[in-house]
């Protein structure tokens, strides 16, 4: 039901692509718009991870550098039976993080530096359960071919009020309807692109949930970083706001509206449903020993890792 869902969301955003090439340039303009919204996603599939990453500056992580943190991953993953992403460090004091890659086999997860600084491991367990969700779930390759395709689509507007105009007879609408599909188009490209996010965000918890076992971790989590994040800047992610969704809380400062246009669910339902599924597995406290058959590898070797 995920697939078919996402297919017609994507569906849309591609059927409203073309719709406004239609209103620039008539038959011939929907027919470009169609091709360039094609190109845009085949680049995002194959690229669209590699620049998210590489716009927050995150540097990779192995065994001999990733300390603590690169072997939480590890126990996860081999939790949920998936193979082991790429893992990456960002240098940011906010605490998030996110998942990228268009497949399980070619994934990498990010976290903040001020992630691991503010949360406990159990916590970070938690965090990065629910990335892995993501990845299994194939969001993050949704997500980001989304994205792409939303910002296509308001430049594209963009294009329309420059070029558009009453006297051009492709143009069913003339300059009034150009205007108002500049206005409208890129606000329904971004209501499509948060249908997907809101609702994927409740699926990633309850899947990270499963896989660490412990629901409790990720909502103790998620009520540190709502707290810590809307105070403490993400430059990069506010010169990107289309990333916005991507993370695990909303990196962004202007989002007071938590409704129409978030990106993301509100963090009290999403504490709400992890701690009903915590009190229907009988679980009550965080505890240090419930995490040893994850947590059990990271206690050793600390000396070089960058978080301990």
């Amino acid at each position: 039901m995920n697939t078919v869902r996402t297919g017609l969301l994507i569906a849309a955003l591609t059927a409203l692509f073309g719709g406004i090439g239609f209103l620039i340039g008539g038959p011939a303009g929907m027919v470009i718009a169609l091709g360039i919204a094609a190109v845009t996603n085949l680049f995002a599939y194959w690229n669209a991870d590699k620049i998210v990453l590489r716009m927050y500056g995150a540097k990779p992580l192995d065994r001999a550098t990733g300390g603590d943190f690169y072997r939480i991953v590890e126990g996860l993953v081999q939790r949920a039976n998936m193979p082991m992403p790429k893992v990456y460090l960002i240098e940011n004091p906010q605490p998030n993080a996110f998942a990228t890659g268009r497949n399980p086999s070619n994934a990498a997860v990010a976290a903040t530096t001020g992630l691991l600084q503010r949360l406990s491991k159990e916590e970070v367990a938690g965090v990065m359960a629910h990335e892995l969700a993501h990845i299994r779930n194939r969001d993050t390759l949704t997500m980001t071919v989304t994205a792409t395709l939303a910002g296509a689509i308001g430049m594209l507007a963009n294009f329309g009020l420059f070029f558009g105009s009453s006297d051009n007879r492709n143009n069913p609408l003339g300059m009034i309807g150009v205007i108002a599909m500049v206005i409208l188009a890129p606000i329904a490209a971004m209501l499509v692109q948060m249908a997907i996010s809101r609702g994927r965000e409740f699926e990633a918890d309850k899947g990270g949930a499963e896989i660490s076992g412990r629901p409790d971790w990720l909502a103790s989590a998620l009520e540190k970083i709502a707290t810590a994040a809307p105070r403490i800047d993400n430059v990069a992610a506010e010169r990107n706001p289309a990333t916005a969704h991507m993370f695990i809380i909303n990196p962004l400062h202007a989002h007071s509206i938590d409704g129409l246009f978030s990106t993301h669910p509100r963090t009290v339902d999403r504490v709400l449903r992890l701690r009903a599924m915590a009190d229907a597995m009988g679980l009550v406290q965080t505890n240090a020993r419930a995490a040893e058959p994850m947590l059990s590898g990271a206690s050793a070797g600390r000396r070089r890792g960058p978080w301990g």
